[in-house]
């Protein structure tokens, strides 16, 4: 058992690379999902009367 361990690279060079392309993999894809909400006309109604009424409250 001792050998298999022995054999075995030590190193992880190449795994920040990877950890890198999978995390901006993700946020590609979270940006393209929020690009197609923000756009939707039901979501920018909502945040249009989210906004509207935030302000009402601080000018009274």
């Amino acid at each position: 058992m001792r050998t298999v361990i022995k054999g075995m690279p030590r190193g992880d060079e190449g795994l920040s690379t990877a950890e890198y392309a999978v995390g901006t993999v993700a946020v590609a894809g979270l940006g393209g999902v929020l690009i197609k909400l923000l756009t939707s006309p039901e979501v920018r109604d909502l945040l249009w009367s989210v906004l509207s009424q935030a302000l009402r409250a601080f000018t009274g």
